[in-house]
């Protein structure tokens, strides 16, 4: 199987010890291409020189919603300038990791929305995809998505909508990542909802080192286990893992406009 992994982060000092070994291993088993997001500024050169350094390492810049907090009006300033500087470049994949955390009670709402609204600007200015961060704002997500209408849409990361959500996502241009938790048992609604998605909408992800899937409880998670998780849910779908694969990759591939 040939596959992408859409969203990890693998500049975190999780894989301080052994990045090196990670990429290695996750060429023998087919994971060609990762893409590593940025969520803090601190964090934004770190994935960058990451992105330079090794072949199979691509990035994405971006403010996360979880980290609102520390998030400075000349941060959104610098990566603006960041994104100027390095635009129409080959290792340059999305905007991202940015959106809309309502699971998070103290989190500011409005201060969010204005950040989300900032950066997806900034997609539709350098024409770049979106890579999206959404717990419990679905609703407020999707009205935000129509007022900017990207034209290169981008992916729902960590996709555990419901189907209605699926479809106004896909309509605006959007994939959906699917990845560790959608293999887990008790996420029988998400089960329900993967077996009805067209296969032109699916990209698959880890989110390393978190969300580790089913079959590597407790464990840090790592796009090594991108083949494990795509599997598993090629049962869901009632599909084989190659056809998923192969799906998934065609789909990354076209979001990221890669060859």
């Amino acid at each position: 199987m040939r596959l992408i992994d859409t969203h990890t982060h693998l500049d975190f000092d999780d894989f301080d010890a052994d990045r090196q070994a990670v990429l290695t291993h996750c060429q023998q088993l087919g994971v060609e291409r990762v893409v590593v997001l940025g969520v803090y500024q601190r964090n934004l050169q770190r994935v960058w020189d990451l992105a330079l350094s090794e072949p199979q390492v691509y990035a994405a810049l971006g403010l996360h919603p979880i980290y609102l907090d520390e998030h400075l009006p000349e941060h959104l300033q610098d990566l603006r300038d960041r994104l100027a500087a390095v635009a129409g470049h080959p290792k340059l994949a999305a905007v991202g990791e940015i959106g809309l955390d309502y699971y998070v009670e103290s989190l500011d709402r409005e201060r969010q929305q204005t950040v989300f609204d900032s950066q997806l600007q900034m997609a539709a200015d350098f024409n770049l995809p979106a890579l999206l961060h959404v717990r419990r704002s679905h609703a407020d997500t999707i009205a935000t998505l129509k007022r900017f209408k990207l034209k290169r849409g981008g992916i729902v990361h960590a996709f555990a909508g419901s189907r209605e959500e699926a479809k106004a996502y896909i309509k605006l241009g959007f994939k959906l990542g699917l990845g560790g938790a959608a293999t887990w048992p008790q996420a029988l609604r998400m089960h329900r909802v993967i077996a009805e998605l067209p296969l032109d909408s699916v990209v698959l992800e880890t989110d390393s080192p978190d969300m580790a899937p089913a079959m590597y409880p407790g464990q840090r998670n790592s796009p090594e286990h991108l083949p494990d998780i795509c599997t598993a849910l090629s049962d869901l779908m009632n599909i084989s893992a190659e056809r998923l694969a192969h799906a998934s990759t065609l789909n990354a591939k076209e979001v990221f406009g890669w060859q």
